[in-house]
């Protein structure tokens, strides 16, 4: 199942035709999430008690824009609703127990809107353990083109695998990118470093983290890159002209598992596409 938060916003919006135009590809059925804050309406000794009520009530009617938004895009996508009561982050974490992917849009009204630079995309992408894809409100045309960035962690395996199926699910084309830099000692005048043996190595990467998806996507076209630079430089500058930005998470320990890794954040404030984070 594909969950998107809903918030009545252009993002939002977007997200919603994002997450129905992925389960009409695989085959999921589509929940459509709002989450029903009254927190900030609490506070002080005389709470309006209508408040509330006004809150569902607004809370159905964006339910129901989303899910007029799905059946006029992808009306044959099975679809249901939720109308949860909590904070916005917190009611995406519940339900993406038991998603196969969650979707955001990067910036809303509140309630799920969450910025890229902060509050729930942030927080849902660094918590959840299915992949967050979070949506740009600002339409793009379609390139055909996804990008993955890859290392030599075990934790690229998984953003990488997504990637192809992505790919071959949208008979997209696979940017894969490395972006490698030189220690900081080869700067030393002292120390001979030879740059296209280091160019050469890092492609071995590359090619040695594809060898076993290769075979199992025969269909994808894979274009691998392995520029110099920083991470979230190569891999936002690839984006630029992308429909997706996937990237893994390096979040590290007890403290660690809840953080995203510094490149997957990033991309995610940065990317002027779509970005999926996989744990």
């Amino acid at each position: 199942m594909i969950v998107v938060g809903v918030d009545g916003s252009v993002a939002a919006r977007a997200a919603v035709e994002w997450a129905a135009a992925d389960a009409l590809r695989t085959g999921e059925s589509l929940r459509i999430v709002h989450a029903v804050d009254r927190t900030p309406y609490q506070i002080g000794r005389f709470p309006n008690p209508v408040l509330p009520d006004v809150l569902l009530r607004e809370g159905r009617r964006i339910l129901d824009e989303a899910v007029a938004l799905v059946r006029e895009r992808q009306p044959h996508v099975e679809v249901e609703t939720r109308e949860v009561e909590g904070a916005a982050a917190v009611v995406l974490r519940e339900q993406a127990e038991d998603a196969s992917e969650i979707v955001v849009g990067s910036r809303g009204l509140g309630g799920f809107a969450g910025a890229l630079l902060g509050s729930v995309s942030t927080h849902v992408a660094g918590h959840v353990r299915c992949p967050v894809v979070v949506v740009r409100a600002q339409r793009q045309p379609v390139s055909g083109e996804i990008v993955v960035g890859v290392d030599d962690s075990p934790e690229c395996r998984p953003a990488l695998a997504y990637a192809f199926r992505l790919a071959e699910l949208r008979g997209a084309k696979l940017r894969v990118v490395h972006a490698w830099q030189l220690p900081v000692h080869a700067f030393a005048p002292e120390i001979a470093y030879d740059v296209d043996e280091i160019r050469a190595a890092q492609h071995q990467l590359v090619i040695g983290a594809l060898e076993p998806l290769r075979g199992e996507h025969p269909d994808v076209e894979v274009i691998e890159d392995t520029p110099s630079g920083h991470p979230v430089d190569v891999l936002t500058a690839a984006g630029a002209q992308a429909d997706l930005v996937v990237v893994g998470s390096h979040g590290r320990g007890a403290v660690g598992s809840a953080l995203l890794g510094s490149v997957s954040r990033g991309v995610l404030h940065h990317a002027r596409c779509a970005v999926a984070v996989v744990r």
